[in-house]
C-alpha cells in the first residue's frame, strides 16, 4: 500500500494527511460513482452504457464534429 503521512499539531492531534495522488484519484472515482449511482436514473444509466459494445473510432468522431 502507498505510504501516506500524517500531520499534526503541536498537541500531536491529527489535522491532515497526504496521499499519493494514485489513491487518492482512486478514492475520489469511488465516491463519485457512490454519489452517482444514489440515482435510479443515473444508476440505469451507467448499467447501460457499460455494457454498450458499439460505437464510433474517437477520430471518426472528432471529425464528424468538425474538430
Amino acid at each position: 500500500m502507498a505510504q501516506i503521512q500524517y500531520i499534526s499539531d503541536e498537541n500531536n492531534k491529527v489535522t491532515g494527511v497526504i496521499v499519493p495522488i494514485d489513491l487518492w484519484r482512486e478514492i475520489a472515482s469511488e465516491k463519485e460513482t457512490a454519489y452517482l449511482l444514489k440515482s435510479k436514473k443515473m444508476k440505469k444509466r451507467l448499467l447501460e452504457a457499460k455494457d454498450r459494445r458499439g460505437g464510433i473510432a474517437f477520430d471518426d468522431a472528432c471529425k464528424k464534429l468538425g474538430v
